[in-house]
């Protein structure tokens, strides 16, 4: 695939503006009707499979999160999302956009993010009502220091 083609898919589909990849496996916490449904088929397309819920008793590639203001403790929600995955493997954070119902201030999942022990690297437009952020393991913290 050319370098225009990758381009023209990362605008058409949004998973793969995500970094999935086939074959891996996406657990979704947070599901609920409100959710972006055309995020997450196209993650399921790229992936070629369904996402996994929350009874998912493995070690998931990633984790997207869907969570809104009113969904409880956004640090405990994020410390029992990566208790399912492997170091290093990227938490997708979804939060209401700025104006929706359940917004969630920037500061505040910042805050939580760290407590958590994981760094913002990227956000993204994730649908109409969605913004999201990928979330993971600082390298410091992989590589022991102190």
């Amino acid at each position: 695939m050319s370098a225009t083609a990758d381009h023209a898919e990362e605008r058409t589909n949004p998973a793969a503006r995500l970094g999935f990849e086939p074959g891996q496996v996406v657990q979704e916490i947070g599901y609920d009707d409100d959710v972006e449904q055309e995020l997450r088929e196209s993650i399921e397309a790229v992936i070629g499979q369904e996402l996994v819920d929350e009874d998912y008793d493995d070690v998931a590639d990633a984790v997207v999160l869907w969570f809104r203001e009113d969904d409880g403790d956004l640090t405990d929600a994020l410390v029992d999302a990566i208790g399912m995955i492997d170091e290093g493997a990227p938490v997708w954070l979804m939060t209401p956009k700025t104006g929706r119902d359940g917004y969630i201030e920037p500061s505040d999942i910042n805050e939580a993010a760290q407590t958590a022990g994981l760094s913002q690297t990227r956000s993204i437009n994730a649908g109409k009502d969605w913004t999201g952020s990928r979330l993971v393991t600082p390298k410091a913290a992989r590589s022991g220091k102190r």
